[in-house]
């Protein structure tokens, strides 16, 4: 690779430039600094910077003027019309605020005078079952009260017949029921 570029670098040919200018420019200078054409470019440059004024503060800013004092009033308008819209939609969003405000407290008011009215009724029920349990209660004392009333006459007869039987058994004479019912009396009220 290396000689491919050695190879190359031998073949080239120095390019050289040359300007070409034409004899008649030969020693002349730059045209808008020449003296003998100065004073017309003066007067061509003055005639068309006025005339350049004119067609500009005549026709094209006046239309540009037009055109901005549009725009501006345009503005100016959507400004107003936004402004206006944002009122109605504040006074909307107020609007919705006191209704949701409203429908909550209501809700409220439903809710406590459901409770209320639940709690009311599930103390009224309550009561009846109260009354129904002490009712029952009362019944249930009663039976239990008859059954060891007559548990108790039973025992008092049982427990008299068998100490007679125990007394006959162990000194082999029957006692008196007198005396065994006066004992079985005693050892009941301990």
């Amino acid at each position: 690779m290396r000689k491919g570029s050695q190879m190359a670098q031998k073949n080239a040919k120095q390019i050289e430039t040359i300007e070409h200018i034409p004899k008649s420019e030969e020693g002349r200078s730059f045209p808008p600094f020449e003296k003998q054409t100065f004073p017309s470019q003066i007067f061509w440059f003055a005639l068309t910077f006025i005339a350049l004024y004119l067609l500009m503060s005549r026709v094209a800013l006046p239309r540009i003027g037009s055109i901005l004092e549009e725009r501006r009033k345009r503005i100016e308008g959507d400004l107003a019309e936004a402004q206006r819209l944002k009122g109605e939609s504040d006074a909307a969003i107020a609007a919705h605020e006191k209704a949701l405000s409203d429908a909550r407290s209501r809700a409220q008011t439903l809710a406590n005078e459901t409770r209320e009215k639940a709690a009311a009724t599930a103390e009224t029920r309550r009561k009846e079952v109260d009354a129904g349990l002490h009712a029952r209660i009362a019944e249930a004392e009663k039976s239990i009260a008859s059954t060891r009333s007559a548990a108790m006459a039973n025992v008092r007869g049982i427990a008299g017949e068998a100490a007679a039987a125990i007394v006959e058994r162990l000194t082999g004479v029957a006692p008196a029921s007198r005396d065994v019912g006066d004992a079985v009396a005693d050892a009941l009220k301990r």
